[in-house]
């Protein structure tokens, strides 16, 4: 097929269109002056301060920032030091570190969800709430920290390294004026990656919240059961942008680490 053919064209906007028309609805509905999104009826911006006024949206939004930026500073941690150790690995006994770290990653959230339920409950017995929240959240968002500080390491030259435990840096020296500056547009990316994956996720959540701790997500699902009204779609919408700018800024700060080379 060449590269200008009418068909391709076509076949590439139908899927676009397919996965943003229906994003672009929901903010559009989100000014409609009704409270059935059904018919379009007038615009208004009410909708957005019903929201703000809405006490248990703003307690689960809160509870969804306090897991999402907690989750998002331990798996840059933990991610950091995992990519660290799959790039510069010596000893046979990290070979298995990439399936282990990357594991979550690839599972099904259904299935990860469901194990971590398990493990929780019957290994640990934990009592659910925003602590097993926490650790899901962590757990499988390490692996996309992990592949976005990998994949950076990879492009940089090691004689950079070398020169720096010549001239008598030890590990933590290079490390910290070394390694680190060079890698910190990956690591932020990272971090805002977990953050965007940790603030909208819904399946894992459901499974390990736990009875009378909520989310966002969570809390937009038990108000969908009913109708889909405005504050829905205001909801939606803030969090529809809030997630497309952190995927921006980290887009921008590491282009090359994002594109999921292994």
């Amino acid at each position: 097929m060449k590269r200008g053919a009418p068909g391709l064209w076509a076949a590439a906007l139908s899927v676009y269109a397919f996965l943003y028309v229906p994003l672009a609805i929901v903010v559009l509905f989100s000014f409609n002056d009704s409270m059935l999104s059904a018919e379009w009826v007038g615009f208004t911006t009410r909708w957005y301060a019903t929201l703000f006024a809405d006490q248990q949206m703003l307690d689960a939004a809160a509870n969804s920032l306090f897991i999402a930026l907690s989750a998002a500073s331990l798996s840059t941690v933990l991610g950091t030091m995992a990519g660290l150790a799959m790039a510069r690995r010596r000893s046979a006994w990290l070979g298995g570190l990439p399936l282990l770290v990357l594991g979550p990653v690839a599972m099904p959230e259904l299935l990860l969800g469901v194990s971590l339920l398990l493990f929780f409950r019957q290994v640990l017995d934990l009592t659910l709430g925003l602590l097993s929240i926490l650790i899901a959240h962590v757990t499988f968002s390490i692996g996309f920290v992990a592949v976005v500080v990998r994949s950076s390491l990879a492009m940089l030259d090691e004689s950079i390294f070398e020169a720096a435990r010549d001239l008598g840096a030890s590990s933590w020296q290079t490390f910290r004026h070394v390694t680190l500056p060079l890698i910190r547009p990956a690591v932020l990316a990272g971090f805002l990656m977990s953050f965007t994956l940790s603030i909208d996720d819904f399946v894992i959540t459901f499974f390990v919240a736990g009875v009378g701790v909520t989310t966002l997500p969570l809390q937009i699902y038990s108000l969908i059961k009913v109708a889909v009204t405005p504050e829905i779609n205001a909801v939606s919408t803030l969090l529809m942008a809030l997630t497309l700018t952190l995927i921006a800024l980290a887009a921008k700060l590491a282009p090359d680490a994002l594109k999921g080379r292994l």
